[in-house]
């Protein structure tokens, strides 16, 4: 307080701040009463909001940009779930096919050998195809089962679609098959297979001695001029002969047509066996005459 009235008794000091108070007040009542501004205060104005503009463009573009940068992140890592979660689906996919294919396989030869079992006293033993021989000169495959699991030369080997051949050569792991589509006219005759008609066994009989690679179809001979073998008839292996056993499918007659010399018919037979997409077979165990008497 006594510093206040020190500095009230100072007239020249008083008179400065007196008058400086009423200059703003004027001031603000000149501005609250005119409509226009003049001509310095737009110009300041204007170069204001001029110089604001200049300097908030480039700062919103920049934080936009820095905006995008981070939605960019933000998608990109999206994307790459998502490409991880579709890749995943699409596995699991595949597998959940090979699964469904896989039981369904294996459930329809667990039913082929079962309706086997009740139609011929054999044994079925399941292999694996593990590799196939595509050479024209010798078309062969090699099953995973061999002499050490009772594998011998000669068995029969087929599918729950058809009759696929012989086995040619056995080791003790692995043994090599003969399809039934090397069979030819110069075979030797063991090779060559006795067939008749499912449901007329003892009313027809031929013999497939050879295959078409053109046609894909075995040709069936010596049928007998009187043999009432017609098309879409079942062709089984007779059993005659001692090799391919009694039963067997083979194929579907197709067509018939004479001979060469017109005592005898031929006959070409649709095959069975889908040779295409072999994966597994199976190798026919027929009982020996011991123990099919026991």
């Amino acid at each position: 307080m006594i510093e206040l009235f020190k500095l009230f008794r100072n007239k020249r000091m008083f008179m400065l701040m007196f008058g400086f108070i009423l200059f703003i007040a004027v001031i603000g009542f000149s501005l609250s009463d005119r409509k226009e501004l003049t001509w310095p205060e737009k110009f300041l104005g204007d170069s204001v909001g001029f110089a604001q503009h200049l300097f908030y463009k480039p700062a919103g573009v920049i934080a936009g940009f820095f905006e995008d940068i981070r939605s960019l992140r933000t998608i990109h890592e999206e994307n790459e779930q998502l490409r991880l979660t579709a890749a995943a689906y699409a596995r699991d996919k595949i597998n959940y096919n090979w699964v469904i294919k896989e039981n369904e396989r294996l459930k329809e030869d667990l039913n082929f050998t079962e309706r086997q079992k009740q139609v011929n006293d054999y044994k079925y033993r399941i292999a694996q195809v593990i590799a196939v021989n595509n050479d024209t000169s010798s078309r062969t495959m090699v099953i995973d089962l061999g002499s050490k699991n009772g594998i011998k030369k000669n068995m029969a080997v087929t599918t729950v679609d058809g009759l696929v051949g012989l086995v040619s050569e056995v080791r003790p792991f692995t043994s090599t098959v003969m399809p039934i589509t090397e069979l030819d006219e110069t075979s030797p005759t063991s090779n060559l297979i006795a067939a008749t008609i499912l449901g007329r066994e003892d009313e027809s009989f031929g013999i497939i001695s050879g295959y078409n690679e053109e046609t894909d179809r075995l040709l069936m001979t010596k049928i007998d001029e009187k043999d009432k073998m017609i098309v879409d008839d079942v062709v089984i292996t007779s059993g005659l002969g001692n090799v391919y056993p009694r039963g067997l499918v083979i194929g579907t007659v197709e067509n018939k047509q004479v001979g060469d010399f017109g005592l005898t018919y031929t006959a070409s037979v649709k095959i069975a066996a889908k040779f295409d997409h072999l994966t597994e077979v199976f190798v026919v165990e027929v009982p020996s005459t011991e123990e099919s008497a026991e």
